[in-house]
C-alpha cells in the first residue's frame, strides 16, 4: 500500500470509528428521529450540489425504486434503530456489536446464491456468531435485550444496502446515489422530526451533531472513495476490522466505558469469524466497486 493509501486508511478508520462516540452523546439531548433527519438533511446540503455539478442526478431517475429500497435499508431504518439502542448501550459495545456485518453479509451472500460457503466460512461464521452470543451474555444486561436487538436491526441492514447497490444500482453514479438517499431520509423524517425539535441542546451536543454530519458522513464518504481508487476495493474493505477497536478506545478513554475480558473475547471472535468467513481466494474481480460508467466507483459500503 502507497503511503497516500496508508494516510487514507488511517483517517477512513478513526472518522469511521468516531461516530458511535458522537451518537451517544447526541442522543442524551436529541430524539432518534430528529438526529437522523439533522445529519441525513445536512449531508445532503453539502453532497447535492456536488453531485449536480458532477452531472450524477438526472441519471438516477431510472433507479427511483431501488434507491428507496436502499435509502431504508441503509440509512433510514438501521439509523433511527442504532440511535435509539446508543440510549441505553454504551458506544463501545454499539461499536463492537456492529462489527457482525460482515457475517450477515456473508450469510446473506450465500442465501442468494450470489457466493458459496466453503468449510472454512462456515467455521468463519460459527465462530463470529459465537463472538456475538458471547457479547450479548455478559455485556448486555437483562434490560438492554431490546436494545441488542435493534443492533441486530441495525446489522442486518447494513448487509443488505450493499446487496441492493450490488444488485439493482451498479450502474447508476455512486455520488448521485449517496446524495439522492440522504434526501430521500431527509425527507421522510423530516414530519416528525418538525414535532421532535428540542428546546435547549448544549454546545457538546451541538459540536457532535456537526462532526457527526460533516466529519462521519460527508468527509468519510470522500475519503472512502479516494481510498478506493487508491488501494482498490477489496482492500478498503479492511477498514470493517479497524472501526471497532476506535469506537472501544474512544468510548473507555473519552466516556469511561466498561472494557471487560468477556467484551475483549467476544469481539476477537467476532474478528477472527469475519476473517474467515469474507476471505476470498482470488482479489482480481471486484464487480460491485468497479467505476460506472457514469463515473466512480459504486457504494459497496457504508458509513456509520
Amino acid at each position: 500500500m502507497t503511503r497516500r493509501g496508508w494516510v487514507l486508511f488511517i483517517a477512513l478508520g478513526i472518522i469511521w470509528g468516531l461516530p458511535y462516540l458522537l451518537i451517544k452523546v447526541s442522543v442524551r439531548e436529541i430524539s432518534p428521529a430528529f438526529l437522523v433527519f439533522v445529519r441525513t438533511g445536512g449531508a445532503a446540503l453539502v453532497l447535492v450540489p456536488l453531485a449536480a455539478a458532477r452531472g450524477q442526478i438526472r441519471p438516477l431517475f431510472p433507479f427511483w425504486r431501488p434507491l428507496v429500497a436502499y435509502t431504508a435499508v441503509e440509512l433510514a431504518v438501521p439509523w433511527v434503530l442504532l440511535f435509539h439502542a446508543e440510549q441505553r448501550l454504551s458506544s463501545s459495545l454499539s461499536g463492537l456489536l456492529i462489527a457482525a456485518v460482515p457475517l450477515v453479509g456473508a450469510l446473506l451472500a450465500w442465501l442468494t446464491r450470489s457466493d458459496r460457503l466453503d468449510q472454512r466460512r462456515v467455521i468463519g461464521l460459527a465462530v463470529g456468531f459465537a463472538g456475538v452470543a458471547l457479547l450479548v451474555g455478559f455485556a448486555v444486561g437483562r434490560s438492554n435485550l431490546w436494545a441488542a436487538a435493534s443492533i441486530g436491526g441495525v446489522v442486518v441492514g447494513y448487509a443488505l444496502g450493499p446487496w441492493v447497490v450490488a444488485r439493482h444500482l451498479s450502474k447508476a453514479p455512486p455520488l448521485g446515489v449517496m446524495a439522492g438517499s440522504f434526501v430521500l431520509c431527509a425527507v421522510a423524517y423530516s414530519p416528525i422530526a418538525a414535532f421532535q425539535v428540542p428546546r435547549h441542546v448544549s454546545v457538546s451536543v451541538v459540536e457532535s451533531v456537526v462532526a457527526l454530519t460533516v466529519v462521519c458522513t460527508v468527509v468519510a464518504f470522500l475519503v472512502f472513495f479516494a481510498l478506493i481508487a487508491e488501494v482498490g476495493a477489496y482492500r478498503a474493505t479492511v477498514i470493517t476490522y479497524v472501526n471497532p477497536a476506535v469506537a472501544v478506545l474512544l468510548g473507555v478513554t473519552v466516556l469511561g466505558e466498561k472494557f471487560g475480558a468477556a467484551t475483549a473475547v467476544g469481539f476477537g471472535l467476532i474478528l477472527v469469524g469475519c476473517f474467515f468467513a469474507t476471505r476470498t481466494t482470488r482479489v482480481a474481480e471486484e464487480p460491485e466497486l468497479k467505476p460506472s460508467a457514469t463515473g466512480g466507483a459504486n457504494p459497496g459500503s457504508r458509513t456509520v
